[in-house]
Order: structure tokens, then sequence, then C-alpha cells
């Protein structure tokens, strides 16, 4: 059993090495930086959609204010759409790096005015973001590594191991003891300053505890990784160093080669049509509408919006060659023409989704990842 005694002297005996020291130092200040950049990033991002916010309204007040009629006001007339940041974004940016967060739309060609600023992913992307989510689930593991690699053969290579095994009233409470007085400081240089930021910002206590709770499975999960290759008879004559190499390989492999590979197969798989296609069946739709008959439009149109059925009148003598109620409805028109491609491409990214989770799931580390995605 093992007793405060093996966990005082284990501790002076780890922590009387400079690298514990130096080690923690350094997993606290990435934690702390990242949170830093991150909360950073959300906070001018609510101060520049608040600033939208005030601008939106005086343009739209000057341009009520400067038009005569209705069709005039929707054609001229922007609306703001935004996506705020949750109390948790600061810790994963996620994809609102990637995608746009915020956008100005007026009141015509909507499946062209969503699409028009899709991008493709960069291939940082991969990798995601220098955030908190990053530091723990991609960073953490090589500092777990660092810090376990040589628990024991650090001790074989001193010809110790034997010793302490025969000298000790647990030789179990002795890496026990060590094991713990390591990680158990590494969690609370890791999640004191999200817990500082989390409280800063607002986010409630159980998503808190739920991502503390998260982290610490994932310390857990990767200590138990590197102990039980450390501990594997297959490996009991390597040294340090080749254990070290091993447990790199397979963090490698799991964090970096995996993931990036699966990614690159599901968008391989998973086909789904480019916003600029959208844009172009749009535009093509409305551009075309000039020229067709303006019976065609509205048959289109009040398909979809039969309540419109009794306000179709068109005198080609008071309107002219021009209707601003039939020059909404081909826009409109032109929207349902892309609405097929619009919802496949919606369900592609469901279907992208679905297979990053299962993904996600088949390696816990980036599970943690996936959660605060979707959290934010």
């Amino acid at each position: 059993m093992m007793r405060f005694t093996d966990l005082k002297r284990e501790a002076n005996f780890v922590f009387g090495h400079r690298q514990i020291k130096l080690t923690l130092l350094v997993v606290f200040l990435l934690s702390a930086v990242s949170l830093w950049s991150g909360y950073a990033e959300m906070h001018e991002q609510q101060a520049t959609i608040e600033r939208l916010l005030e601008k939106d309204q005086i343009e739209r007040e000057a341009v009520i204010t400067h038009q005569s009629n209705f069709g005039m006001v929707a054609y001229y007339a922007f609306h703001l759409t935004y996506a705020p940041p949750s109390p948790l974004a600061f810790a994963a940016v996620g994809e609102r790096d990637v995608f746009p967060w915020k956008h100005r739309i007026r009141m015509l060609a909507l499946e062209g005015q969503i699409y028009e600023s899709d991008t493709d992913n960069p291939e940082l992307a991969f990798l995601g973001r220098f955030d908190f989510a990053f530091v723990t689930s991609v960073l953490l593991p090589l500092f777990i590594i660092l810090l376990l690699y040589d628990l024991k053969a650090k001790e074989r290579e001193a010809r110790r191991f034997d010793l302490l095994n025969v000298t000790a009233r647990n030789a179990h409470a002795i890496w026990t003891s060590r094991v713990l007085v390591t990680l158990v400081p590494l969690a609370l240089v890791t999640l004191a300053p999200f817990v500082v930021f989390g409280l800063i910002n607002g986010a409630s206590l159980p998503s808190l505890l739920t991502v503390c709770a998260i982290v610490i499975g994932n310390i857990a999960l990767w200590s138990v990784i590197v102990l039980v290759i450390g501990a594997a008879k297959r490996f009991a004559n390597f040294s340090a160093t080749h254990l070290a190499s091993i447990m790199l390989g397979v963090w490698l492999v799991t964090t970096v080669v995996v993931p990036v590979t699966a990614h690159t197969v599901i968008n391989a798989v998973v086909e789904t049509p480019e916003g600029g296609d959208i844009v172009l069946t749009q535009r093509e739709a409305v551009n075309s509408a000039w020229d067709k008959p303006v019976e065609d439009t509205w048959r289109a149109f009040i398909a979809t919006h039969p309540q419109w059925a009794d306000y179709t009148e068109f005198d080609p003598e008071r309107d002219s060659s021009f209707n601003w109620k039939w020059y909404y409805a081909f826009q409109q028109v032109g929207d349902q023409t892309a609405s097929d491609l619009s919802k496949a491409y919606q369900g592609r990214h469901a279907s992208k989704r679905h297979h990053c989770k299962l993904r996600s799931l088949t390696f816990s580390f980036l599970a943690y990842a996936t959660f605060i995605i979707k959290r934010c």
C-alpha cells in the first residue's frame, strides 16, 4: 500500500532534477500562451461583431432614409449574419479560422452569397491551430513521454533497479508514487491556466469540469501507453533511448499519420460539391431569368410560395420592363435551382463529420479535440 512518506520521498527525488522543473514550466507556458492566444482571438472577434452590428444599423437606417420604395431598400440594405464565439471557444478555435464566422448578405442570390467566401482548408489545418486543444491533444503526449520514458530504464542503466525493488517495503509503491508525483503536477500546470481563463470568460462550471476530466483522461491514457511499453518484457533489454524512439513512433502514427491519412481518405471517399459550383449554378439561373417570360418565373416561384399567388400581376404599362416583385421572385427561383447542390453540400459535410467522429472515437485523444470543437 502506498503511504504519504512514499509520495514525499519520491517527490523530493523527482523534483531534485532540473529537467522536471523545466518541463513543467514549459508546459505551463505553452498552456497559458495557447489560452491567451485563443482568448485574444475570441475577444477580437466579439469586438468586431459589436462594431459591425453598430455600423450595420447605421447603414440600414441610411438606406431606408434615401431609398423611395421597398425594392430599392431590399436591394441596397445589407444584413449582418454572424456566429458569436461560445464561452469555451478560447480553448479550441476549431474551424472558425477556416470557415467564415461573419457575413453580410442582401435579399437576393442567397445561395451565391453564402458560398462565395467558401475556401479550401489550408494544409496546416490538418494538425490544427495552436490552441489549448492542440496543446493537450498533440503536444501533451510528447511531454508525458519525455517524463516517463526512462522511468525504469534509467534505473536499470544505473544498475539501481534491482536494489530498489529488493530494499523497498513495497516495490510497486515506488513506481506508482513516482508516476503520481510526476503526472499530478503536469495536470495542474496544464489545467490551472485553463480554469483561470474559463472563469474570466464566463464558462459554466460543468463545462470546465468536463474539459478538465477529459484532459486528465488524456493524460491517463498516454501514461498507460508509455508505462505499458516501458514495462513490456519484449522491450526489457532495450535502452531508454530505444524505448523513447518506440513511444515517439506510436505518438507520430496515432497523432499525426493516422488522423491526417484518415482526413485525406474521408475527403477522397466523400465527394462534396464545391461552393463555387453552387454560386455558378445560382447566378446562371438568375441571369437567364431576364430573358425568360415572366410567367415562367412566377410559375416556379408560386410552386414553393403559394401564399403569393394573388400578388403576381405584372402591368407592362405601369411597370415598364421591370417589376421588383418579379426581380426578387427570380432571385428565389435561382436559389431553388441550386438547392439540390446546396443540400448535397451540407449532406456531404454532415457525412464527413460523422466519419471524423468515428475516427476520433477510435483514437480517444482526438475525441477530446472533436468534443471541444463541437462546443465552440
